[in-house]
């Protein structure tokens, strides 16, 4: 293999993998909840936005301190637990269904909980990606990644509404259950004992054990107590001009985006009358342009620069989210998906260039809690935009919240562009260790 394929590492295989079966199950779930509260439960348009709402709320809840705490914990635990936690509560979905007790106010219990799982396993698996791969991988590590979560966008949202429409929406929600476990156990057996040998401490890097040696030590350093420990990791985004760019930029692609994904429910079930399958595979659509956008982002990069192809691909694409309110029956519908196709291709590039650019101007020490700033911000505005669209859903109607949520997308390239991103020509060096004294560690730049 390459010397700087990520691959290389049995610890990337293995967290890829779970990662693998827990997207697959997030994408089905996607599609199989908000189509329970719309057809079984006969819920409004005010109830789908609290449904999704609730859904991501927790990462503005528990999404800072969640970083300290991640910082303090054995990563591989915190994944597997949250995976199991995961999988028992949407197994409550079908079997109260079985027993025709399903009401709405279980679903927003299931949804809200496994919001709280959720921010731990995603602050989780994003701080030790950097701690699994050598720096020169790190970008081909977050490209691999993001192209998972967009091919889990594609199978699973294409498989959760031909599943929804074969089966039941409960019946697709056993599958997610099942994934999740899937992935719990395969961070649970890894194909080595590294993973034992680490449970005491022990593991070497890429050995096999998810967690490797030195990354507790790194956590253990984290002086202070837990608001401190969040101050420090909101001063170290905010307080950078090109992290507090890239954060600026994401939350307004995910504020703009679940405006548009929240109501899309309700506009192709009732409005259009359109089949499960068909919302389906349109979301689907949005995966493969992320996935392609995943794909192209190295390559791009190379011949542009890493920023300058952050800020062109922002111009470029923008105006393209101004055909996805369009959508319709006909030849409209294919108008808008090709719309929203150029919209997720954006977000594709923006995915792994923002993802890397960001672990590379982060110390390990502060990775947990950069990664939960930013996760407090991007989701912390799809909950925001799932309140905004049941909001404006109700008062104003599904279109009018659809334009409001494609001017979110036309103009949140802006922050990208107007910053220093757009002249860094490539990645900053990694940074060095910190100094015995317990200073800060300093960042070797180049190519800005």
């Amino acid at each position: 293999m390459p010397t700087d394929s990520p691959w290389r590492s049995r610890d990337f295989r293995t967290l890829f993998t779970a990662t693998a079966f827990s997207q697959l199950g997030t994408n089905i779930g996607y599609v199989a909840v908000p189509l329970i509260a719309v057809t079984a439960l006969d819920a409004s348009a005010g109830e789908v936005g609290l449904l999704a709402t609730l859904s991501t709320v927790a990462f503005l809840l528990i999404g800072l301190p969640a970083g300290a705490w991640v910082d303090r914990m054995r990563h591989r635990r915190v994944l597997i637990t949250a995976d199991l936690v995961r999988a028992g509560l949407f197994a409550s979905v079908p079997s109260a269904w079985v027993l025709d007790a399903l009401t709405l106010e279980q679903l927003y219990a299931v949804v809200l909980l496994n919001g709280c799982a959720t921010v731990f396993f995603d602050v989780g698996s994003q701080s030790i990606l950097p701690r699994l791969v050598d720096r020169e991988s790190l970008v081909r590590a977050n490209a691999a990644v993001v192209s998972l979560q967009a091919a889990g966008n594609v199978a699973g949202r294409g498989a959760g509404g031909g599943i929804v429409q074969a089966f039941t929406a409960p019946v697709a929600v056993i599958g997610v259950g099942v994934l999740y476990l899937a992935s719990a156990l395969r961070l649970a057996l890894p194909a080595a004992g590294g993973a034992r040998r680490e449970a005491d401490g022990a593991a070497p890097h890429g050995a096999g054990g998810v967690v490797p040696a030195g990354a507790d030590d790194a956590r253990r350093g984290a002086g202070g107590g837990l608001a401190a420990q969040i101050a420090e990791g909101l001063r170290h985004v905010l307080r950078n001009a090109e992290l507090r760019a890239l954060a600026l930029t994401a939350s307004l692609t995910n504020l703009g985006s679940q405006i548009v994904n929240t109501l899309l429910p309700v506009l192709f079930t009732r409005e259009l009358g359109l089949s499960a399958g068909v919302l389906g595979l349109y979301w689907a659509a949005g995966g493969a342009g992320i996935l392609l956008g995943a794909r192209c982002a190295r390559p791009v990069a190379r011949r542009l620069g890493h920023g300058r192809t952050l800020g062109v691909a922002g111009l470029v694409t923008a105006p393209t989210a101004l055909l996805v309110p369009l959508v319709d029956r006909g030849p409209w519908l294919w108008l808008a998906g090709a719309g929203w196709m150029l919209v997720t291709f954006k977000i594709g590039v923006d995915n792994v260039l923002g993802v890397s650019l960001r672990q590379r101007l982060t110390p390990d020490p502060l990775l947990g809690r950069m990664n939960a700033t930013f996760r407090f911000m991007l989701t912390g505005a799809i909950a925001v935009g799932s309140a905004v669209a049941g909001l404006i859903g109700e008062l104003a109607g599904l279109r009018v919240a659809m334009w409001v949520g494609a001017g979110c997308l036309t103009l949140a390239f802006l922050p990208v562009f107007l910053s220093p991103v757009r002249r860094r020509r490539e990645l900053p060096q990694p940074w060095a260790p910190a100094h015995p004294a317990g200073g800060p560690a300093k960042e070797r730049t180049t190519g800005v």
